[in-house]
Order: C-alpha cells, then structure tokens, then sequence
C-alpha cells in the first residue's frame, strides 16, 4: 500500500462538517480530515493485517510527515502492538515524533505506541531519560505519558519497582513547573499508581504535594481514601 493510496481510503472516510468541529476542539493549525476515531481504528487494523512490519514502519513515517491529524494517528496506531518484531526501526521512529508534538491527542497515541515498545524493552528508559529535561513541555510530558504500564501492577518484581522509583523521581522534578500538562502528567501517573500503590502515592504527596498545584494534587489523591 502506498501513502497516497493509505491517505485517499482516509479521506474517503470523512464526514461532511466534521473537519471544522476538529480544528476548534484541538486548537493546533494542521490539516484535518473529519474522520471518527473508531473509523480511523477500523481501517488501520485491516492495514495492520496485510503489511509485515517493515511496511507499516515505512508508511507510519510516511503518513505521520504529512502533518495531517488523522494520518498522524493512523501512523501511532499502525506501530501500536505488543508483540513486533523486529520492533528496533518502530521505536527509532517513534521517538522521532516526539519533538513534533504539539497537542495532547496525538502526543499520547503515539505514546500508547511508545509504551508498548518500552515494555519490549525497558533498557529503552534511557533514551526516555533525556526527555525530561527538555525545553519542550510535550517532550517533557512525554516521559510520563510513555511510562504508565509501570503504574499499573499489583504485584510488581524488583526490576518493575526500580522502574517506578526512578519515574517517580522524575516526577519530582516536574512538581514546580506552572505548566498545566506537566501537572497534569504528574498527577495522571500518581492516580494511575494509587489505584496499585496507595502508600507510595501517599508518601510522594507527603513530600512535593504541597508545590503541585491544586487541581494536579487533587486528581492525584482522587482514588485515595
């Protein structure tokens, strides 16, 4: 399949008005199509189904430097599967994206795409490292956003608990920062980890709750009793 042809079986897609309602809801000056998300998630399994790894790696790239918001997405969702293999080219290109984020939805589909990747290979932490302390606060919010699986086991192993300590310190250094999506990203990995790790979240609160802003300690502690 190839970009224009991906990109047409889009287009074909789109509802009459739509387009206009996208742009006001997101806000970010880009092409938009007008194509439902469950549209978009249907079409992109079929692709999944019919192109070996190497192929949906290159029409990912190509889709996602057309700028188009739906392309963007179908991009993230072509490279978004738990098992890949080989997944090496997939996880260089997703980290590729990451200094074009520019708004939330697309930033955190790619980052589903990213996390699966991450779980493959943790060692990838540190190339996830650098983000945070980027000029950039998508890029900053991104390390949060790509290490979520890591909030969600009950009964995590040594090596999944180093993983969430060294996420959590990351954390700590963004409780300072006035940007509404870093506090934000904070608080969702705080209440993501509270529903498995009460007393963690708690002890972290204890310590910088009192320089988050209100609203990110309060969605922080919403699961808190």
């Amino acid at each position: 399949m190839t970009p224009d042809q991906a990109l047409e079986q889009l287009r074909a897609l789109a509802q009459p008005g739509r387009d206009v309602e996208m742009a006001a809801y997101h806000k970010v000056d880009r092409p938009y199509l007008g194509v439902a998300n469950p549209d978009t998630n249907d079409l992109v399994k079929t692709w999944r189904q019919s192109l070996g790894v190497e192929e949906r790696v290159a029409l990912a790239d190509a889709l996602w430097t057309t700028n188009i918001f739906e392309a963007r997405l179908a991009a993230a969702k072509l490279l978004t599967q738990a098992r890949l293999r080989p997944d090496e080219d997939a996880w260089k290109l997703i980290t590729s994206w990451v200094p074009d984020f520019d708004s939330w939805a697309i930033a955190d589909h790619a980052a589903i795409a990213g996390q699966k990747r991450l779980v493959a290979d943790p060692a990838r932490l540190d190339k996830v490292q650098t983000w945070t302390t980027s000029e950039s606060i998508w890029t900053r919010r991104a390390a949060l956003v790509f290490t979520l699986p890591w909030t969600k086991q009950n009964h995590p192993k040594p090596d999944e608990v180093a993983v969430r300590e060294r996420v959590l310190g990351w954390a700590a250094t963004y409780v300072e920062d006035p940007d509404w999506f870093i506090q934000k990203s904070v608080a969702w990995w705080l209440r993501d980890l509270s529903k498995h790790d009460a007393t963690r979240v708690r002890a972290f609160l204890a310590a910088h709750g009192e320089k988050m802003k209100p609203f990110a300690r309060k969605e922080a502690a919403k699961h808190l009793t």
